[in-house]
């Protein structure tokens, strides 16, 4: 009897911590309702209005979409050269990330999370890279946004144009993928291609420093499915089987698409290599520009300044 208490009391703790969100999860629904109309559909003398109706609805999302795609692809934290055919790496990394002033105006980006944000948001990360013939190298990295259920996980493919030359740097081409994952109510994707260089300097033995730095253009999509804005909504108890009253106040949010948004990255850092033992540091800025939103109940559009996102970013491992 005891062992049976046990165990049902670890499968309620078990189930009871999948339902748990945490200060950081996003809770999408709070950027507020696109549809005007809780019922649409209706005659308009019928129509009511949406809970949570915000005629800015769509740009908010997108907002939120770009700043936080560059919040989960702020690093870069390896220099242009691959690791050799027979190389292989693996290293444990953090990001600081400073979050932007929540808000609809310039400059001013609304994260929606289930509590206060933390500010800055650390993103720690395990980043595993293996090189592969004619100088391509092949990587992966997964990072937990810090206080939430949600991973950022990213694949890489690197090509280094030009690399180990005494007298000519370090150029190469990184092309990756980023999603978040263990989100709910929305996807978000970022991709884009890295342009870098750098330069190896040996400091005596298998002892090596290497400044790099480069650009980093990152297209970002992202995608709802249909939202219900009304949390408090209850079922039903004359109804068998029991059924929701209806789909009103529900809404989708306007699809951002990847080749519609670009955040342009620059990056500067410096790796240090002492035998196996690899260490290194980053400083990221990514610009944003500034996107066009309108106002689903007048009709009229203005440009809204995103803010840029800054980083630091610092990275341990071991080279082989």
């Amino acid at each position: 009897m005891r062992t049976f208490s046990r165990g049902m009391a670890l499968a309620v703790l078990v189930c009871g911590s999948a339902a748990y969100a945490d200060r950081n999860d996003i809770r999408i629904t709070d950027l507020g309702n696109p549809s005007q109309f809780a019922n649409p559909s209706a005659e308009p003398r019928d129509r009511q209005p949406s809970a949570n109706y915000n005629a800015e609805a769509n740009g908010d999302f997108r907002a939120f979409a770009r700043t936080f795609a560059a919040v989960m692809t702020s690093a870069n934290l390896m220099p242009p050269e691959t690791l050799g055919h027979a190389g292989f790496s693996i290293n444990a990394e953090l990001s600081v990330i400073g979050l932007p002033t929540p808000g609809r105006e310039d400059g001013q980006v609304t994260i929606p999370t289930e509590g206060a944000p933390t500010n800055p948001l650390l993103l720690p990360s395990v980043h595993v890279r293996k090189g592969l013939p004619f100088s391509f190298e092949l990587g992966a990295r997964v990072g937990w946004i810090d206080r939430s259920s949600m991973f950022a996980a990213t694949g890489e493919l690197k090509w280094a144009v030009n690399e180990g030359f005494t007298w000519l740097p370090d150029i190469a081409v990184r092309a990756h993928v980023t999603r978040l994952m263990g989100n709910k109510d929305f996807d978000l994707t970022a991709a884009g291609l890295d342009f870098g260089v750098g330069k190896q300097f040996p400091l005596g033995g298998m002892v090596t420093l290497t400044p790099y730095g480069g650009l980093d253009l990152t297209g970002v999509a992202a995608s709802t499915e249909t939202l219900d804005f009304n949390q408090n909504r209850a079922r039903d108890p004359i109804v068998t089987p029991p059924t929701y009253p209806g789909l009103d106040n529900t809404g989708v949010y306007q699809e951002v698409k990847l080749m519609e948004n670009i955040n342009s990255r620059i990056y500067g850092g410096v790796r240090f290599i002492g035998g196996a033992l690899q260490l290194g540091a980053e400083v990221s800025l990514s610009n944003q520009g500034a996107i066009e939103v309108a106002n689903t109940q007048t009709g009229a559009t203005r440009n809204r300044a995103l803010p840029a996102v800054l980083s630091f970013s610092t990275t341990l491992g071991l080279d082989f």
